[in-house]
């Protein structure tokens, strides 16, 4: 391995890896070394496509299986983006050749496949990551130092997140997010697996007790697969009067904002996920006041802007850029960093009991029971 430069290699050639492709690019300390897919052609198309927009100084290598590029000794950290369903071998395989490892959300079909992947990671003393890009971002941290530190909501009682997106027909009838097989999580895993994190970061990494869920609406596809959930919304109950809700769904026009309440006042944030495009990442806080004064009453808006630095993509300081920057330098100087492995299983445990709840009724189920 390179001293400053991490090679990076792609298990797939998914949409989302192209957002990637030009993060690494960005980030100063990688480059994309190759890339592997169905085929050598196929791998080479999504290789010229990227490189016409984001050029690299050396050319990645298109390879036409995934175990090539694992066994290659100029990988030192793989990109996995390949469907929840089949991804558990692959990641497996990378940490025992020794790769770090990059992986998509949501990170397995349950608790037990995503402790094996862990498991392997560590001990092959590589760093594991899931795909959540607002982990890195510079808002994330300002948020949390807020609630934590400055306190400037209070003691926390409510937290409540909503990521969603209307799906048009195809992607109800082809989308893998749509089939059983590849996708067993529907919008849980897809949109879901956002608000449990931004739950987790808002309370400070504790877990909830229990929770309590529904599947609103179940989609499927013409083939006869099982349905998976299309429309989703959960209530979680942590120790000390702190709850919190979710609503995630592929039937509902495009929102993904979050609000947390506390005893003197609240915050909130439009973009959560995907800042809207901006050279900064905004959220505010709000103590507003009701002011009564014999027949006057007025709701008084108390609002404070905030931003944080960090373009919405596609810059140095994005919170893509920031993700594949901080695994490789995790990569480059052989040393783990454990708070991301911790947040993904938490994350898992929280997502496996909300679908046992779901297939349940609604019924409470302690999220400690489906840490097995």
């Amino acid at each position: 391995m390179s001293d400053s430069i991490c090679r990076w290699g792609f298990l797939g050639a998914a949409a989302i890896a192209r957002k990637n492709w030009k993060a690494i690019r960005l980030s100063g300390n990688g480059r994309v070394a190759a890339v592997a897919s169905r085929s050598v052609e196929r791998a080479q198309c999504f290789i010229d496509e990227c490189a016409a927009e984001a050029p690299q100084s050396e050319p990645a290598v298109a390879m036409g299986s995934y175990e090539e590029l694992i066994r290659s000794d100029d990988i030192d950290a793989v990109y996995i983006p390949l469907p929840t369903g089949i991804r558990k071998p692959w990641v497996i395989a990378a940490a025992e050749a020794g790769k770090h490892v990059l992986c998509e959300k949501p990170v397995g079909v349950n608790t037990k496949q995503v402790r094996e992947m862990l498991d392997a990671c560590r001990a092959a003393n590589v760093q594991f990551m899931d795909g959540v890009m607002f982990d890195h971002s510079q808002r994330i941290e300002d948020v949390s130092h807020a609630l934590h530190h400055d306190h400037v909501v209070g003691k926390l009682r409510r937290i409540n997140t909503h990521f969603s997106f209307c799906g048009d027909d195809s992607f109800l009838e082809s989308n893998i997010r749509a089939n059983h097989e590849l996708e067993p999580h529907g919008c849980l895993g897809d949109l879901g697996w956002y608000c449990i994190r931004f739950t987790l970061w808002a309370a400070g990494l504790q877990m909830p007790e229990r929770v309590s869920a529904r599947t609103i609406t179940a989609i499927g596809n013409p083939q006869g697969q099982p349905h998976v959930p299309g429309e989703f919304s959960a209530e979680l109950q942590f120790g000390e009067g702190l709850s919190a809700t979710f609503y995630c769904s592929f039937l509902t026009s495009n929102q993904q904002t979050a609000v947390v309440s506390g005893d003197r006042g609240h915050l909130t944030i439009d973009d959560f996920v995907l800042p809207f495009y901006d050279s900064q990442a905004h959220w505010a806080t709000h103590d507003h006041a009701l002011e009564i004064e014999n027949c006057r009453w007025n709701f008084n808006r108390k609002t404070q802007s905030r931003s944080s630095v960090g373009y919405a993509s596609g810059e140095p300081n994005s919170q893509e850029v920031q993700m594949v920057r901080r695994l490789a330098t995790c990569a480059l100087h052989n040393k783990l960093d454990l708070r991301y492995p911790e947040l993904t299983l938490k994350t898992q445990l929280i997502l496996d009991a909300c679908r046992r709840s779901a297939i349940a009724n609604g019924d409470w189920v302690n999220v400690d029971a489906v840490a097995g």
